[in-house]
């Protein structure tokens, strides 16, 4: 096996010094008897700063590097991790992993992807724009977005600060059937949390922008004016009476909705027989308005992926068409306890889209709450109240009396309550201010009606 300094070297270098070390890896794994072997070997920096009231309140570097090995002797599999990439360090952890793959308990389901569903060659997604900022200038730039938000009105009291982040990775992965693949990746950000109010009258909001690109997060400044709009709005909050009502929920809290989607369909939860969605391959899930894409080859986008984490090719997809669900999220082990094949969906999902067939150009927050009337639009979910078993859904939950289209006063102290199964199928709308949240986009979503439990 090759040795070499474990320092931190550029990226360019270190990608083909990781696959030198992930083919030992596997030389090895092979040379002891293991039928298959998969081998993921990563390296990531990042750097978080965090101010208050316009003093740097942490300053945090992180460096990160791990290999982490799975053997498998048949459908016994073992795993082992280092962060030590000495040529002793991995050969003793190939053999850890081996030796734990001897004595596990075997399962059919066990085993690398089916070599025809490995990825081949596979673009440039361009996902990789490393930030080259000091600590200082990232602390310049969080005051920036606090002191924003200070100066917006003089009803905001404090902060729970702001924050600028920067991180930046690559991995090497393979395996024993003939795939070999990497990439170097980044993501950042900026936050900020202001507070109004004093004493028991104190409301908090946050906002908050990440791209891949530092050029591409919005400017501090808005931020922080945002951040502080949001916070301003919630003062003077009160219940409201118990009753059914229209629910809009906005657009930052919409992609929550297809989050459960994919919970519900993803294949842990199906094979496990976990979720209110066993069975609804070829049915209708969403209203008949409503499709969801999935593209993982969108360049310098959060979602964006050529493989999924076991080098499982990813392609574009029709999700849902017309309300009626055509796939599932499926790894390679979830797909075999299902009877079917990897979807390209180990690790998660790439860039989901929820669209509706009746939005117009037209339809932003504005047409929204009139398309609405009367009702609560929600902009803040507490708790974890979704069972995924029944479908059951309470959330504790903040937001606006809206009233013939206008909102009226915030709302708190509240809890919303319905089942996915309905409410999905009870979307009447979806507005066309759409945002991006990690790898889901959509707009704001209007659902028909739900139990509001206030006083």
């Amino acid at each position: 096996m090759s040795d070499q300094s474990t320092s931190y070297l550029p990226i360019s270098e270190n990608q083909g010094h990781f696959r030198e070390l992930v083919n030992d890896a596997l030389k090895h794994a092979k040379s002891l008897g293991a039928s298959d072997a998969a081998a993921e070997i990563s390296e990531s920096r990042g750097l978080s700063v965090s101010v208050r009231n316009k003093d740097i309140e942490t300053v945090e570097q992180t460096r990160d590097r791990s290999l982490d090995l799975t053997v498998f002797a048949g459908n016994r599999r073992g795993s082992a991790s280092t962060s030590d990439f000495s040529a002793q360090a991995l050969r003793v952890t190939v053999e850890a992993a081996w030796h734990i793959a001897r004595y596990t308990a075997a399962d059919p389901a066990a085993g690398l992807p089916d070599a025809d569903q490995l990825a081949g060659d596979y673009p440039d997604l361009q996902l990789h724009h490393p930030w080259d900022i000091s600590a200082e200038d990232a602390a310049r730039l969080a005051i920036k977005a606090e002191r924003a938000a200070h100066d917006t009105s003089p009803l905001i009291t404090n902060t729970d600060g702001a924050s600028v982040d920067t991180y930046e990775g690559h991995f090497v992965l393979g395996n024993s059937r003939g795939f070999m693949g990497g990439y170097p990746y980044s993501r950042h950000s900026i936050s900020v949390a202001p507070i109004a109010g004093r004493g028991a009258n104190m409301q908090r909001d946050y906002w908050y922008t990440s791209a891949r690109a530092a050029a591409d997060l919005a400017d501090p400044v808005a931020i922080g004016r945002y951040a502080a709009e949001r916070t301003l709005s919630r003062m003077s909050a009160r219940r409201i009476k118990t009753g059914r009502f229209p629910v809009l929920f906005e657009a930052p809290l919409a992609v929550g909705l297809l989050g459960a989607l994919v919970q519900a369909t993803s294949g842990g939860a199906l094979y496990r027989k976990a979720s209110f969605l066993l069975d609804s391959l070829g049915k209708p899930v969403l209203s008949d308005h409503l499709d969801v894409a999935e593209d993982p080859h969108v360049p310098g986008a959060m979602g964006s992926s050529p493989f999924d984490s076991e080098g499982v090719r990813t392609q574009p997809r029709d999700l849902v068409v017309a309300g009626v669900l055509n796939g599932y999220f499926l790894s390679t082990y979830t797909a075999r306890k299902l009877g079917m094949q990897s979807t390209g969906n180990a690790g998660g999902s790439h860039n989901l889209r929820l669209v509706s067939r009746l939005t117009r150009e037209q339809d932003d927050f504005r047409a929204m709450l009139r398309k609405m009337g009367t009702g609560l639009l929600v902009t803040e979910l507490i708790g974890q109240g979704v069972n995924y078993v029944s479908g059951d859904y309470s959330r504790g939950a903040f937001g606006y009396w809206v009233e013939n289209g206008e909102i009226r006063h915030a709302v708190q102290e509240v809890t919303i309550a319905g089942n996915l199964a309905d409410m999905y199928r009870q979307i009447v709308a979806v507005g066309a201010d759409t945002i991006t949240r990690g790898s889901k986009t959509t707009g704001s979503i209007l659902i028909e009606q739900m139990s509001i439990a206030g006083q």
